[in-house]
Order: structure tokens, then C-alpha cells, then sequence
């Protein structure tokens, strides 16, 4: 008896759907075909164990198993629950024909249970997109599953509830979700405040010009002054995500499998901080079966790189394509994958490797030479896509005593917004531009053209500084932040003598 059930792959971060084909006839032989890989080739045996754990009829005739189409790899052990059900009612276990209404998705256990599974949220937009009345998978998986309206999503224990469902044996309660509600309740719960670090206004002013324009930022200084203290609290003064960019980020993670069973949608933007130790591969993404790397993770959030020249060169290195397009693709033989990667770079370092070079108090102990050496180890063409750099000084004793509190990230972030929102403004009719850093170099000339007098400081300080092309334009967009900051349609001269403090890390700017 041929019966077909329904599931579904996931390729980046969208899902293909797979018809699962099982026909039965004399003989005791098994076979699963369609290009399975080994976790879908052992999955036979695991679903013997899991039937007879619950005392269902094992096969007793040939099992053929072709998972459609045949030129996708199938990967991943979530396609036991289908393989289970469409077995089971070629032998007559199940009696129900509405499988195709239904995508189902899960791991089985030996006993039947049910494990979680990676990529729920793209499986079910995949769903809804068919038109399928619902989707059945691990109880793990229901509420992230669930964000997706216009479709029933069922949450099960093990696999034997979806044997007495469509045997019309139970009744399964569908999981749902209020996404609106659930969302705006998170979307400003943080536990980290600017409130709480006292001093370093200038780097607080830089950070927040950052979060303004969008703009990748490094901070240089010595131990212990609050560089990893600031950057975990940028998230903070972020503009909240919208619904479109919590669903788009939800994806990626969920294709990762680094949602939680208690979560439904990622309210909060991210904020990832990888060890220096970290691959090539681990950071843009790819291995042997794709994955979305800390970059993607990091997509509409924060990707922060502690301690920055500790990182492998060629690490560093891979980032220049992504930080430029927003986007990382992954070439295979067979196939390419393209991840987005539209995230803020917030970076920090040791101004050299005893950590104390231009300090006000301690003395830096590194030879001649070193403190240059130590800095080569970012490559120009990285430091030129950073938008800002700024220097850390510790923070005097009087002012870490200091009892009055310092400005609430909530008071920055209303700051940051409206600039966002001048932006949003200006670039309406560009759809894939959304803030300053995003300019390209023919809106440079339109939006961000400073005054005469700003033009002959700009030219004066390129000259001095010996500034890259790529270093002017970044002068140019942290100028346009600054201005809109202040609602101003014109960029000053002052504008545009901000933003060339903000680099200060350029090669015969600083350390001589």
C-alpha cells in the first residue's frame, strides 16, 4: 500500500517541502531512498524500537521509503516522525487519509518520544505559504512554531498521540500564540543599563552616534576602564525591532536551534560575543551541512569582538565581504547558501599587549615598535570599514564614587530613534537602505554634503591623517548621525570635525 505524508528541509533560511513516499509489499527487506543521509538512514531503526515500545504492528513485508525530491539532500533526524506515520498506515496502524493537510516533523526516541527539532519557525511559514489546515512536531518546538497565525500547530509528547489523532482517537490542542502581545511585552525588558557605568561620556557619546547611524565602532584602552561593560549594554539603546526583523532574526535562529523551548519570538535585538579562539567557518557560517555562523546569529543585532587583535587574522579577515554587503553566501558542489548578515560591529582592544599605552597613571612596559606591531595585527582594510574609533581612559576614583546616577539607556534610546526616524524619512524610496552606515558613495554627494568650510577641514585632516577613500566616506555618514542627532538638515563644520576624532586609530594618526 503506497501512502505519502508531508515534512519539510531547510536550506538557509528557508524551508523546501518533502513528500515522503512509502510503499509496502511482500517480502522483509527496508529501504529508505531520495538522497537521506546517514541520521535519516539509521531512522528505520529507531522507529522499530519506538513502534513496538507502543505495542503497534511492526512491518512484516518490504518497506520501500522515497523522500521527494530525490536531488535534495535529506539531513537531520526530524524526519523520523513522518517516515513513523506513513509506515505505520501502509500496514493499516493508521486509518486517517488526511495527511496532506498536515506537515509532520520530530525525532523519535526509542520509546517514541519526540525531540526537539532546528528550523520549526521556517517549516511553518512554509506551511501557511501552502496552504496546509496545520503542523504536528515536538511540544518543544509549538511555541516557536506558533508565531505563525492562519495555521494550527500541535505540540506532542510522543509519537504515539499522533497514531490516535488521525485515528480520530484524541483531540489535539492547538498551541497559540498572541505574537503582537508577546512581542511588545519583551521588546524593552532589558536587564543592563548606561545607567550604571559612571564617567566615559565621550565613548557613551560615540556609542550612542553608533547606534544612531548604525555604524561599526572599536573602543581602545586599558584594562578594566568598561569596554566589554559599554558594548554589552548597546543593545539598550538600539531602536527596538520591528515585527518584520524579530521574524526575520527568529528564522535564523531557529534554523541554528538556538531558540528555547519557552520562547516564541526574539523581541530583543542580539548580541553575540564569540571567543577569540573562534573559526573561519564557526563566524561566517557553512561545515559540511550549513549553518548559520555568529555573523547571521547576529543579524539586526550586535556581533562584539572582545579584544579584537587576539582574534586569527584570517577570521578578521572574512568579515571584510559581509561587513560591505550584509550578506554571506556559501558555495557548495552541489548548492549555494546565502545567509543575511546585517549587523554592528562593536569591537574593543588593549592599546597594546601589556595593555597600558597612553595611560594617565601606569607605565607601558611594550619596546619600540610594539605598540605599532600589536595594531598591524588588524588589517587597514578592516580598520577602514569601522566607522569610529574612539579611546578609553579609566575612570578617576571620583567619579566611580560619584552616587549621582548616570543617564538611562532609555533616555539615549529615545535619541537614537529620532534620528532613525529622519532616516527612515530620507530614505523611503531606497527599500534596502535604512540607515546612514548604509549609504552608498552616489548618496553621499545627496544627503551628506558638507559646507564649504567643512570640505577644507575634511581636506586638511585626509592630507594629515593620509586617509584612505573609504575612510572619507565613513567621515562623511558618522557626520550625516551627527547632524540628524541634533535635527539638522546641513552637516557643519563641527559635525564634521566630530567625526574626524572618530578616527583616531587611523595608521599615522596614532601610536606614531
Amino acid at each position: 500500500m503506497l501512502v505519502k505524508t508531508f515534512a519539510a528541509a531547510v536550506q538557509g533560511i528557508d524551508a523546501t517541502m518533502i513528500t515522503i513516499e512509502v510503499n509496502t509489499h511482500s517480502g522483509n527487506k527496508s529501504m529508505i531512498v531520495g538522497l537521506p543521509d546517514n541520521a535519516v538512514k539509521e531512522s528505520y531503526e529507531r522507529i522499530l524500537s519506538a513502534i513496538r515500545h507502543n505495542g503497534l504492528q511492526t512491518p512484516r513485508q518490504d518497506v520501500i521509503v522515497n523522500m521527494a525530491p530525490a536531488d535534495i539532500r535529506k539531513e537531520g533526524s526530524s524526519f523520523d516522525l513522518p517516515i513513523a506515520i506513513g509506515i505505520l498506515a501502509s500496514n493499516g496502524n493508521v486509518q486517517n487519509a488526511e495527511f496532506d493537510k498536515y506537515f509532520l516533523m520530530g525525532e523519535m526516541g526509542l520509546d517514541g518520544s519526540l525531540n526537539p527539532i532546528k528550523g520549526a519557525l521556517p517549516i511553518a511559514i512554509l506551511a501557511r505559504e501552502l496552504g496546509l489546515k496545520g503542523f504536528i512536531l515536538p511540544k518543544e518546538n509549538a511555541l516557536e512554531a506558533a508565531v505563525v497565525n492562519n495555521l494550527e500547530v500541535y505540540g506532542v509528547e510522543n509519537f504515539k498521540e499522533v497514531v490516535d489523532f488521525f485515528n480520530n482517537k484524541i483531540n489535539l490542542e492547538p498551541t497559540i500564540v498572541n505574537t503582537r502581545d508577546e512581542f511588545y511585552a519583551n521588546v524593552s525588558a532589558f536587564d543592563m543599563d548606561f545607567a550604571d557605568v559612571k564617567g566615559q561620556e565621550s565613548v557613551k557619546r560615540a556609542l550612542e552616534v553608533a547606534a544612531a547611524g548604525g555604524h561599526n565602532i572599536i573602543m581602545v584602552g586599558p584594562p578594566g576602564a568598561g569596554k566589554s561593560m559599554m558594548a554589552k549594554r548597546m543593545p539598550s539603546i538600539l531602536p527596538p525591532l520591528t515585527l518584520n526583523e524579530a521574524l526575520e532574526t527568529t528564522k535564523i535562529h531557529s534554523v541554528a536551534g538556538k531558540i528555547g523551548g519557552n520562547v516564541s519570538l526574539l523581541a530583543q535585538r542580539p548580541f553575540r560575543s564569540p571567543h577569540h579562539t573562534i573559526s573561519d567557518v564557526a563566524l561566517v557560517g557553512g561545515g559540511t551541512f550549513p549553518q548559520p555562523g555568529e555573523i547571521s546569529l547576529a543579524h539586526n543585532g550586535v556581533l562584539f569582538l572582545d579584544e579584537l587583535p587576539e582574534f586569527k587574522r584570517t577570521v578578521l579577515e572574512v568579515m571584510r565581504q559581509p561587513l560591505e554587503d550584509r550578506k554571506i553566501s556559501i558555495s557548495r558542489a552541489r548548492f549555494a547558501t546565502e545567509y543575511p548578515a546585517s549587523f554592528m560591529l562593536v569591537a574593543s582592544m588593549n592599546p597594546c599587549p601589556c595593555g597600558y599605552y597612553n595611560h594617565p597613571e601606569k607605565p607601558c612596559v611594550c619596546g619600540q615598535g610594539v605598540v605599532q606591531r600589536y595594531l598591524s595585527r588588524i588589517s587597514g582594510p578592516l580598520l577602514d570599514r569601522i566607522d569610529i574609533h574612539i579611546e578609553i581612559i579609566p575612570v578617576p576614583f571620583e567619579k566611580l564614587s560619584d552616587a549621582e546616577p548616570a543617564e538611562k539607556s532609555e533616555i539615549i534610546r529615545q535619541r537614537v530613534i529620532a534620528a532613525r526616524n529622519i532616516q527612515q524619512k530620507r530614505f523611503e524610496k531606497f527599500p534596502t537602505i535604512h540607515c546612514n552606515a548604509q549609504m552608498t558613495s552616489k548618496m553621499l554627494a545627496q544627503f551628506a554634503f558638507p559646507n564649504k568650510e567643512g570640505t577644507e577641514l575634511l581636506k586638511n585632516a585626509m592630507l594629515k591623517m593620509n586617509l584612505s577613500a573609504r575612510a572619507y566616506d565613513r567621515i562623511l555618514k558618522v557626520s550625516r548621525t551627527i547632524a540628524d542627532l541634533e535635527n539638522s538638515e546641513n552637516i557643519a563644520t563641527h559635525h564634521i570635525a566630530e567625526a574626524i576624532n572618530y578616527r583616531n586609530l587611523d595608521r599615522e594618526g596614532w601610536s606614531g
